[in-house]
């Protein structure tokens, strides 16, 4: 990944639909960790992008009109989620205006590896 693609302010994660088969689009908050990008669904994994990568782990992630092919996952381990949740939090909260904390600690993460 281009290191200032990790600086954009959102991404443009795309899944298959589950049920539909159909390709949706979702803009979206993320973090950079090495090559994993992370998310954070504030609707605890019930939000249709989460059902659809873990229904279909295979997808892409546009910044700044640059498409990375990503394998989706949720995040299990204890160690892995604080990682996850620190970085997308460290990275929006300082400019969002308002406590982002209640949010960084309810929110389910999802991480999203390079294919192949």
């Amino acid at each position: 990944m281009n290191p200032q693609h990790a600086e954009a302010d959102y991404g443009y994660l795309t899944t298959t639909g589950r049920t539909s088969g159909r390709l949706h689009t979702v803009e979206i908050w993320f973090a950079v960790s090495g090559e994993t990008i992370y998310l954070l669904s504030g609707s605890g994994g019930k939000s249709d992008w989460c059902r659809n990568l873990e229904s279909d782990p295979s997808a892409s992630f546009r910044i700044a009109r640059t498409d990375y092919p990503v394998t989706g996952r949720r995040v299990r381990t204890n160690v892995e989620q604080q990682t996850a949740r620190e970085a997308v939090f460290a990275k929006y909260d300082p400019g969002y205006g308002s406590d982002l904390t209640g949010w960084r600690d309810a929110s389910a993460p999802y991480a999203l590896s390079p294919a192949g």
